[in-house]
């Protein structure tokens, strides 16, 4: 049986059902069906609704306040393998906050637990949809990624990220969804990573194209992708390619692919953060466990890359930043000024800074040493990763505002949090 709960809002309702969680270890598994839900007694369904697969991880969960910041309904779908039900709390929290000091009510926030992959999907939306609701977009974060996972895991990887997001596209078409934001990822530029320049969107095209190069001489831009370093990156090129091939049959989709480079940092009040269930395996997380003394040093992967310090060079964004780019991506899809079915944007800040760098940030943030040691290089790492972010810029009207310092400032906000 599902059952509703409230949270701190009254437009904030829980739908829990019975699902199997989405780790790789249990995704190899036989994965039974979930319960049917049931959206008897929820109020506010009959509205326009955003809906966010993957919605109370770390990237998730800050897109999801930050929609509700910008007045829209959210629906999140979340089967928790990586994130825990209490991000919810926060973010109604943070949402009520904001639309206090205006003067007004948050909108309305939805929650279904669920494995994103199930027939419980198809109920869903047809709920919805008998309710007199609409879903007017879909963002997708429930893909699994992590390079060392995906290498150790691949069958898991490309069961989630590649046949998932099949069966997913299919259940879009079906109820006539059209408005998609997809999380690639900047391992889809592979070797060209390495060249020592900022990576532009037409470095990776799926279909052969015509472009200006730096000398001002057009030149075809041949399709497919070279040195993709693991399964990761190989699920996320695949899925870009997929998406590609549906909107060139469908020109009628309005498909939009962010390429992230290197989310970062947290919500300002260090409330919402990133706290993942697994092991985390991004930067600050570990690092913020060295500094609470959880782990005794940090291991710097890879000391002889061919850069200022011998660290490897990162485009550090804002997760802040990273969400606000998406916003701008479901409100440029339904713009009648978008002409192109698919659509791809790097969101990163354009500045690249090593490893070292982000480590000294820290540390200055923090005002305390963060004990390190630098090892050998890490299978599927490359040496060097920057954004050029004119598209982003000039398409969708955004930009990364925040330094790696205000990174490093609100976890450490966080962190003061865990310690009080």
């Amino acid at each position: 049986m599902s059952s509703l709960r409230s949270f701190q809002s009254s437009s904030t309702l829980s739908l829990d059902f019975d699902s199997a969680a989405t780790t790789p270890e249990r995704s190899a598994a036989h994965t039974p069906e979930p319960s049917t839900p049931q959206l008897d007694g929820v109020h506010n369904v009959s509205q326009s609704y955003v809906m966010v697969l993957g919605g109370l991880g770390y990237i998730g969960s800050h897109t999801t306040l930050e929609l509700l910041q910008e007045g829209y309904n959210v629906l999140v779908v979340d089967d928790l393998s990586n994130s825990f039900e209490e991000v919810l709390s926060r973010i109604t929290q943070l949402a009520t906050i904001h639309w206090q000091a205006k003067g007004k009510k948050m909108p309305a926030l939805q929650f279904a637990k669920m494995d994103y992959r199930t027939t419980a999907m198809h109920q869903l939306l047809s709920d919805y949809t008998a309710a007199g609701s609409s879903i007017s977009g879909v963002i997708h974060f429930a893909a699994f990624k992590s390079v060392s996972e995906s290498i150790a895991h691949p069958l898991a990887y490309y069961r989630n990220n590649v046949s998932g997001l099949i069966d997913l596209l299919i259940l879009l078409e079906e109820f006539h969804i059209k408005n998609f934001v997809f999380s690639s990822s900047a391992t889809v530029y592979g070797a060209k990573s390495n060249l020592g320049k900022p990576l532009r969107e037409r470095d990776l095209v799926h279909f052969d194209e015509m472009a200006q190069n730096e000398d001002g001489v057009m030149e075809t831009n041949l399709n497919g992708a070279l040195g993709l370093t693991c399964p990761y990156g190989r699920t996320k090129y695949f899925a870009e390619a997929i998406l590609a091939d549906l909107a060139k049959a469908s020109p009628y989709m309005r498909i939009t692919a962010l390429r992230y480079f290197n989310p970062v940092g947290c919500h300002s009040t260090g409330i919402l953060r990133e706290d993942p269930r697994q092991k985390p395996t991004n930067l600050f997380p570990v690092v913020a466990s060295v500094v609470q003394g959880k782990q005794q040093q940090l291991e710097v992967f890879g000391s002889d890359w061919d850069t200022r310090d011998g660290t490897a060079v990162r485009d550090f964004i804002h997760v802040v930043d990273l969400a606000k780019g998406h916003i701008a991506a479901v409100r440029a899809a339904s713009s009648p000024e978008r002409q192109d079915a698919f659509r791809t944007y790097n969101l990163g800040t354009g500045n690249g800074m090593t490893v070292a760098e982000v480590i000294a940030s820290f540390e200055a943030a923090a005002k305390r040493t963060v004990p390190a040691v630098r090892g050998p290089r890490r299978e599927g790492d490359v040496g060097s990763c920057v954004a050029a972010t004119d598209r982003a810029e000039s398409e969708l009207g955004w930009r990364a505002t925040r330094t790696v310092y205000d990174c490093a400032k609100d976890c450490w906000t966080a962190l003061t949090l865990d310690q009080q």
